[in-house]
C-alpha cells in the first residue's frame, strides 16, 4: 500500500506538503518578524523622504551613530583577539578547569544585559570595588599636569586627569565587550576543534617555529571564522541597549549611542527621529548578515 502511494506521488510530481509547509512557515514569520521590520520602513517614509533625511542629519543622531560604530569597533577588536587566543589555548591544551573556563567565557550569553551593566557599575563605578581607587589617581594626575604645564602647555594638554571609567565612552566599550564576549570565541573554537593537524605537523617537521606555523598555516584556515565572529560581534555590539543605558549616563552628544538615542527620542515623543535611526540600524544588521550569507563560500575557502 505504502509503495503504491509513494509511486503515485512521484508519478504525479507534486508534493502537497511542500507548499503547505512553506506557507505555514511564512505565516508564522509574518507577524513576528516580517511585519515588525516592515513597519519601521513604512512609518519612516510615510512623511516623505525629506523629513526622514532631515532626522538623520541631526547632530545628535550623527554623534550617536558614530559613537556606536567606534565603541563597537574597539569591543570587536578586543573580543576577536581574545576569542582567537582563548580558542587556541582551549583547543590545543588539556588542563584542570578547562571546561569551567569554557562555561565562564560563554556565561554572558545567558546573563541579562541589565545585570551586566549593574555588575560593571558595582566594579568600576565611583564607589565600586575598583572604581573607588581611581579617584585618588585623578588627583595625582591633576598635580602632574600642573607640573608639566610649567614647562610645556602643549604636553600638559595631553595629560589625562579623568580616571573614572563609568559614564564615559570607555564604559560603553566595557559593556559591549561583556555582552559580546562569547560570540567570536564561539565561532572560532569549533573550527579549531575540527582543523586537521597534518599541515601544522608538516610545518613543524620542516623547521618552522610555533609562531611561523600559526601565522602561515593556522591563521589562514581561520579566515572565515574570524571574519564571521567579528561581524556577529560588531552587529550585536552596535545594537546593545540594556547594559549601556546603565553605564553610559545617556547624555546626548556625549555618551548616547544609537539605541539609547532611539529610546530617548521615543520618550520625548519624537517618533520620526527615533524611527530614522531604527531604520539605519536595521539596514546595517541586514547588510552584515547578507555578507555572512552570500560571502560564506569565500570566507570558508582554504
Amino acid at each position: 500500500m505504502s509503495a503504491n502511494l509513494s509511486g503515485f506521488r512521484h508519478t504525479r510530481g507534486f508534493d502537497l506538503m511542500k507548499p503547505l509547509s512553506i506557507t505555514v512557515m511564512v505565516g508564522i514569520m509574518l507577524p513576528l518578524i516580517l511585519l515588525p521590520l516592515a513597519s519601521i520602513f513604512i512609518f519612516g517614509t510615510s512623511s516623505g523622504l525629506g523629513k526622514f533625511l532631515g532626522a538623520l542629519r541631526a547632530p545628535e543622531a550623527i554623534f550617536a551613530l558614530k559613537l556606536s560604530i567606534v565603541t563597537s569597533f574597539w569591543a570587536t577588536v578586543f573580543n576577536v583577539l581574545f576569542g582567537l587566543f582563548a580558542a587556541y589555548v582551549l583547543s590545543k591544551y588539556n588542563f584542570w578547569g578547562r571546561n569551567a573556563v569554557i562555561v565562564i567565557i560563554s556565561l554572558p550569553t545567558a546573563i541579562p544585559t541589565a545585570v551586566a551593566g549593574f555588575a560593571l557599575l558595582l566594579l568600576w563605578g565611583p564607589y565600586g570595588i575598583l572604581g573607588k581607587y581611581l579617584e585618588p589617581l585623578s588627583t595625582v594626575l591633576l598635580h602632574f599636569k600642573h607640573w608639566v604645564a610649567q614647562y610645556s602647555d602643549f604636553l600638559a594638554y595631553y595629560v589625562p586627569t579623568q580616571t573614572q571609567v563609568m559614564f564615559t565612552a570607555w564604559a560603553i566599550i566595557l559593556a559591549n565587550i561583556f555582552v559580546t564576549f562569547p560570540l567570536a570565541f564561539g565561532v572560532i573554537k569549533p573550527v579549531f576543534d575540527t582543523m586537521s593537524q597534518s599541515l601544522e605537523e608538516a610545518s613543524a617537521t620542516m623547521g618552522a617555529s610555533r609562531w611561523q606555523t600559526f601565522w602561515h598555516i593556522t591563521l589562514p584556515s581561520l579566515r572565515g571564522a574570524i571574519v564571521g565572529g567579528a561581524l556577529l560581534t560588531f552587529a550585536r555590539a552596535v545594537g546593545e541597549f540594556g547594559s549601556t543605558i546603565l553605564v553610559s549616563g545617556n547624555v546626548a552628544s556625549r555618551t548616547q549611542t544609537a539605541p539609547l538615542y532611539i529610546f530617548a527620542k521615543f520618550n520625548e515623543g519624537q517618533v520620526e527621529a527615533a524611527n530614522a535611526i531604527a531604520i539605519v540600524l536595521a539596514l546595517f544588521s541586514f547588510a552584515i548578515f547578507s555578507i555572512l550569507f552570500f560571502a560564506r563560500d569565500w570566507l570558508e575557502a582554504e
